[in-house]
Formats: C-alpha cells, structure tokens, sequence
C-alpha cells in the first residue's frame, strides 16, 4: 500500500511540476509569440523588463518534471522520450535561442532586429512543440515489450498538430494577460485588445481539442460522456464556462489581475480535463504509472530531497515575484 501512496505522489508531484510550468513560463513564451505586434520602442522594451526578473527561474519547472520523471518513472522516460526526440529537441533548441536573444538584444542593440525575431521565432518553436508533444502522448504511443516501437513521425498527426495551435493560443492569451497587468498606458490597451480576441481564439481551439478528444479512443468517451461518470466530469466544462465569463466581464471593466487569473483558471481546468482522460495511465493506453515506476525504495529517498527542493522553490519564486510586484516600465519597475 505504501509503494502504491508513493506512486501517486510522485504522480501529483511531477504532474504540478508540469502544471507550474506551463503557469509559469507559458506567459513569457506567450509575450514571445506576441512580440511582433508590439511596437519597436517603449511597447516592446516594457514587454520584456515585464518578464527579466522572473522568465529563467519559471523553467525550473521543466527541469523538474523531466527530471522527475526520468527518476520516479523511468519506463515510461524511456517510452516518451524516443517518440517525441524531434519535439524536445526542437523546444530545447527553442529555449535556447529564446534565451539568447533576451540577453543579446540589450547587449546588442545593433542588431536588435534580429535577437528580437530570434525571441519571437524561439517562443513560438518551444509552445508549438510543446502542445505537439502533448498530442502526440494524448493520441497514444506505440509500444511493443516495453519500448517505443514506432516510427520517426508517428507523433505528428491532424490531432497533435491542432494541440500544438491550441497550446500557442493559449500561451499567447497568458502573455496579453499578463502585460494588462504588468504595463500602463498604450502598451496596457494593446494587451487589452489581443487579449479579446485571444480570448476567443483559446475558447475555440480548446473546444475544437476537447471535441476530438474523445474519438481517439473509447475509453476517452466513456470518461466523459459514460454515466454516472459524467455527473462529474459535466463540472469542468460548467467551470470553463464560468471562467469565460469572468473572463470577458474583467476585461470590459478594465481590471489589471483578474484577466490573467481567469487565464490560469482556463489552463488548470484544461489540465484536470486531460488528467481525467488519461489517469491513471502515463503513456495513454500502454502503461499506468504503477507499472512504470521506479522501486518504492528509490521513491522513498527521492521523496526526502523532494520534500526539501520544493517548498525551497516555492519560496523563492515567490519571493521573487513579491519583489517585482508593481508595473513594469521602460526602465525597470516602478
């Protein structure tokens, strides 16, 4: 019983790595992805003090949930990791490029054309992966024995292609959200108005993913659709909508947070759907997380430095975003 507790609190711990991530770092690549429409000058230059202090510790995340599950559920590292190769090498080279060019355009004014295109190209790259990515595990991963068993492109599919849309969308919403937070002025009305119609694009991407969803497999459709199961799950969609409205009512009352908290809001209930899919398999349909994790004895003494690493995260992220709590000028914050 005390192996099968561990198994699901690693289950929530790498699953709420994954989640702070996409909370975290989903507004910065969502600033990248807008980046164009804001203007050379005072827009794009407050866009980008918005994120200085906060945007290289938000990817702690991610080093934690890889690096989680390659250490609590290493079966299932070695199945995803070879279907989805051409992805996470195309994030990872993403990221890099992205963090680059954040530095270089300060340092490099000259070229600053450039290391802004470099920003805005290496933001999309790493969220269209990312969603992709998603799709793909979502659709199912051929495995044979215990091992990956299909091709170099079995991830890139109709479905997995529309995730990845719906995870740029979706990023892109979190960026404008935010920068009505974090700007004044112009700067401030333009987040306002991307964030309207972002709005709407996320709504109709996320219904067109939720829509297909339940046609990849006969299981997805009697989670959702089967009764009495769907008492339950009829909440999520009733909170989506919920949030929607809030959503759209902040943004006509000109409130600064709300917006981006009803943008959170929106992803965790995207989030709690696509664990109600899929739970409790880790590679959909192939392996549970029961039968991909590591022995109890070696989630136990992780759990001890987990139980030390996290709340320390916690508590410095917070403290940074504590620091940096006011709106974010031409020159820093104020």
């Amino acid at each position: 019983m005390g192996s099968i507790d561990l198994t699901i609190f690693w289950a929530a711990v790498i699953g709420f790595a994954v989640m702070a991530y996409v909370v975290m770092d989903g507004f910065d690549l969502g600033i990248g992805i807008l980046f164009p429409t804001f203007a050379v000058g005072e827009e794009r230059d407050q866009a980008m003090n918005s994120i200085a202090p906060v945007w290289d510790g938000n990817e702690t995340w991610l080093v934690m949930g890889g690096g989680g599950l390659l250490a609590a559920f290493p079966l299932a590292y070695a199945i995803i990791l070879p279907a989805t190769y051409p992805l996470i090498i195309a994030m990872l080279l993403g990221l890099v490029f992205r963090g680059v060019a954040f530095e270089f355009r300060w340092r490099d004014p000259r070229h600053r054309p450039f290391w802004d295109t470099a920003f805005c190209l290496g933001s999309v790259v790493a969220a269209s992966a990312q969603g992709v990515t998603l799709g793909a595990i979502l659709q199912g991963v051929h495995v044979e024995n215990g091992a990956y068993a299909g091709g170099w492109l079995d991830w890139l599919s109709p479905f997995s292609v529309l995730t990845g849309l719906a995870v740029v969308t979706g990023y892109a919403l979190l960026g404008a959200s935010w920068l009505i937070w974090k700007t004044e002025g112009t700067s401030q009305r333009h987040a306002r108005h991307l964030a309207f119609w972002l709005g709407v694009a996320t709504l109709l991407a996320l219904g067109a993913v939720s829509a297909a969803t339940p046609f990849l497999h006969y299981d997805y459709w009697r989670r959702w659709f089967a009764m009495p199961g769907v008492l339950l799950t009829a909440q999520v969609p009733l909170l989506v909508a919920i949030c929607t409205a809030t959503f759209f009512w902040s943004l006509r009352r000109e409130r600064e947070r709300l917006p981006f908290l009803m943008a959170l809001a929106l992803f965790l209930l995207g989030f709690i759907g696509l664990g109600i899919s899929i739970y409790p398999y880790v590679v959909p349909r192939a392996v549970t997380i029961w039968q991909a994790a590591a022995p109890p004895e070696s989630q136990a003494f992780m759990l001890v430095g987990a139980l030390v690493i996290i709340p320390l995260i916690l508590v410095y992220t917070g403290w940074a975003y504590w620091v940096f709590r006011g709106k974010a000028g031409v020159h820093g914050y104020h």
